[in-house]
């Protein structure tokens, strides 16, 4: 399949036809990005950075996290089934144990595997915006962070208001949702509780999918203390999505759940913030739904976190620093019962000098495992204004990542760990600019890195299982480039966006006939989107996505949606894969055709 131009020249012919004067754009450059400890505006980060509001999720012609993820550049959600309900999340060809899930700047790795990183994501309802750092993040955030981080950042309060609703369409979805905000004088809440349920698009990919989530702010009027819980619910048909294609029979149930306090305590030029948590992750998963009896996995994982983040300001520039220290658990049938400890010191300093115009933050990290000792992540970030709307930077770091508990102890007749295993290692760099200027937005960045001792899968026949090993290189190079427009068209702001990646991959000195982590990654990943309103309270979006990976296949997805408010009441409908495209993402899975949703939201105070 081809790349297809249908949408690119839909959305210039619509640009050229409808634009008039360019409005003032959603300010973006002023969002502080807050999860490290030097808090930056999106602006003034030497970093590249993709933002998504609020207002980019009500239009994304998405349902859920893991869909919308898909329109950013640069990151690879690999799906099992629809509605998110299994996914895997890859940022510039790494893997999913190498990308970082936080919420709220809380660091939600899960050390049996990152194949449950996403079990965590929230619904879009609670969602204020999404932060995704690509590149070396070791240094900002520890272990794990070896592509690149997403923080998904919760809203503070809404309004006085109830917003009941319900969706249903293709393949038996039924989808309920109840979001209540509450404000007081000292406090305030918000609530959230939703149920999905399909039946399947094909023999056994039914789910039933709940979600729980309380967010309160204390004493806001002085030191404000916020409360987050969270529990996710999955229960699905797992129809090949592990093991083999063939197994068709496979089903898994898991629940994740967060429980978390945070305060932010300024005194003059001081900030510090503590927040401690806890993560539980049960995963169940058999082999045949129809023999509970037969080949059954259990695991439980727990991560108990504290940390405290500080920055100080002086006429030196900003110096961050923090302390961060975790226990993690796990109990398995399979995996046995292990526990690691780990403590991260982290140390940065950003210098601004001519007049502001140079950034320079060097950093490092260095991080104490129980079961892997000491290991140092050093970095630096640069930045340099050729004038207010146009900034070029660059960054290098060392990364790294231990092995999961899956890559060390995993025993089925498909797959063996390997205790022996070493932590990966990497020395990534980057060199990007941005450009910002009445309503345009653009962006570009080329990035390497060198990978050591990489986790692998591998084997020398076919029939065999899959042998955890360290492979002994690895070079990934690539680039990206990001665009959006906003423009006034018809007395209403629209937007297009487009976006391009390209991903070289270079395996060296691999000794196995056939190796895992070659396989499927995205080689060029395009991305157009148009989010128009021509009416009152009518506006509707397109998005087209055309992805290559490294074994040739390639597809173009074509998603939309409409929605419509009247007075109290929102009607939509989402449509996804609209013209059918046959495609696959992970494991000869293949994707959902067709999907259709119909909902309606009643909102009131």
């Amino acid at each position: 399949m081809k790349f297809n131009p249908f949408f690119l020249l839909l959305t210039i012919f619509s640009f050229f036809g409808h634009a008039q004067e360019i409005p003032q754009q959603q300010n973006l450059d002023s969002v502080v990005i807050t999860s490290s400890r030097i808090d930056l505006p999106f602006k003034e980060n030497s970093r590249t950075i993709t933002i998504i509001t609020s207002a980019d999720i009500k239009q994304s012609a998405t349902t859920n996290v893991a869909d919308l993820l898909q329109q950013v550049a640069g990151v690879d959600v690999r799906r099992r089934g629809a509605d998110g309900t299994q996914a895997d999340l890859y940022i510039r060809g790494g893997s999913f144990d190498q990308t970082l899930l936080l919420i709220d700047g809380m660091k939600l790795e899960d050390a049996q595997t990152g194949h449950h990183s996403l079990n965590m994501a929230l619904p879009l309802d609670v969602i204020e915006r999404i932060e995704v750092i690509k590149g070396p993040a070791a240094r900002v955030f520890g272990q794990n962070a070896f592509t690149g981080a997403i923080n998904i950042v919760t809203k503070k309060q809404i309004d006085n208001s109830v917003q009941m609703g319900v969706q249903g369409g293709s393949f038996g979805q039924k989808n309920a949702a109840v979001t209540v905000g509450s404000n007081f004088e000292n406090s305030s809440h918000i609530i959230h509780v939703s149920r999905n349920l399909s039946d399947g698009y094909r023999y056994n990919t039914d789910y039933d999918n709940q979600s729980y989530f309380i967010k309160s702010i204390f004493n806001k009027n002085n030191l404000p203390i916020s409360f987050i819980a969270n529990y996710q619910e999955r229960k699905f048909g797992a129809n090949g999505f592990y093991a083999s294609p063939s197994a068709k029979d496979q089903y898994e149930e898991t629940q994740t759940s967060l429980v978390g306090f945070s305060t932010e305590i300024t005194k003059e030029k001081l900030t510090l913030k503590p927040r401690i948590y806890w993560r539980r992750n049960q995963d169940m998963y058999l082999f045949n739904r129809d023999n509970p009896t037969g080949y059954r996995n259990l695991h439980i994982t727990n991560k108990i976190g504290a940390e405290i983040n500080a920055s100080y300001t002086s006429t030196l520039g900003i110096t961050g620093f923090g302390v961060d220290l975790s226990q993690t658990y796990i109990s398995s049938n399979n995996l046995g019962n292990h526990n690691r400890f780990t403590t991260n010191l982290f140390l940065e300093h950003r210098f601004s000098l001519l007049n502001d115009a140079l950034s320079i933050t060097p950093g490092v990290a260095v991080s104490y495992f129980s079961d892997f000792k000491f290991h140092a992540f050093p970095g630096v970030d640069v930045g340099y204004k050729i004038s207010n709307d146009f900034q070029l930077y660059g960054n290098i770091g060392y990364t790294y990542r231990v092995p999961t508990y899956t890559d060390l102890y995993y025993t089925s007749p498909t797959e063996l760990g390997n205790e022996n295993l070493d932590p990966e290692e990497a020395i990534s760099e980057e060199l990007g600019l941005k450009f910002s200027r009445n309503g345009l937005r653009v962006s570009a960045a080329f990035f390497n890195r060198d990978s050591r001792k990489l986790i692998d899968y591998v084997k020398d026949v076919e029939t065999d299982p899959w042998q955890a090993t360290n492979i002994s290189e690895m070079n990934t190079r690539g680039f990206e480039v990001n665009t959006d427009y906003g423009f006034f068209a018809a007395n209403f702001t629209q937007n297009m966006g487009l976006s391009y990646t390209y991903l070289d991959e270079d395996l060296k000195d691999v000794s196995s006939n056939f190796s895992r982590y070659s396989v499927n990654s995205l080689k060029h990943q395009f991305v157009a989107t148009f989010r128009s309103q021509f009416f009152k309270n009518l506006s509707q979006s397109i998005v087209y996505r055309y992805a290559e990976r490294t074994l040739g296949e390639s597809y173009n997805v074509y998603d939309a949606s409409i929605n419509y408010e009247f007075k109290a009441f929102e009607f939509s409908v989402t449509a996804n894969n609209i013209f059918n495209a046959d495609y696959t993402e992970t494991n000869l899975v293949p994707a959902p055709k067709g999907l259709a949703l119909f909902g309606l939201k009643y909102s009131f105070k």
